[in-house]
């Protein structure tokens, strides 16, 4: 039985929720932010997280990791960082700690998201 991307989206979130409140609730906040600033972006759950694509072109991700979450961005290396907040030093990814929801102001998610769905790669 295949399963659609909803549903396996909204069974991802609810797992989350159930397995771990809080980063359940970052989670959504994350989510919730992400959609708010591209609504059309496509949602669906690759390489064990819940990535956002725009034309099939993977934007951004959040994936769960043991004491935090991570917001990773496909072409961070192209994005302006004026305060530092993102790290890695891949070729392309760069991501976003997120261990608690003050982390989501703090640490600038909008400025960050709205810089990944502007770039043309």
């Amino acid at each position: 039985m295949k399963i659609n991307t909803n549903d396996r989206i909204e069974r991802f979130m609810r797992d989350t929720l159930f397995v771990d409140e809080q980063k359940g609730e970052i989670l959504v906040s994350l989510r919730n932010a992400i959609l708010k600033i591209s609504p059309d972006a496509q949602e669906e759950i690759k390489y064990g997280g819940l990535v956002f694509n725009v034309d099939t072109k993977l934007i951004c991700g959040i994936f769960i990791r043991k004491k935090h979450l991570s917001l990773e961005f496909s072409f961070g290396m192209k994005m302006s960082d004026p305060d530092k907040c993102l790290e890695g030093d891949g070729k392309y990814r760069r991501h976003l700690k997120i261990f608690d929801k003050k982390d989501i102001k703090s640490k600038k998610v909008k400025f960050y998201v709205k810089q990944a769905f502007s770039l043309k790669c």
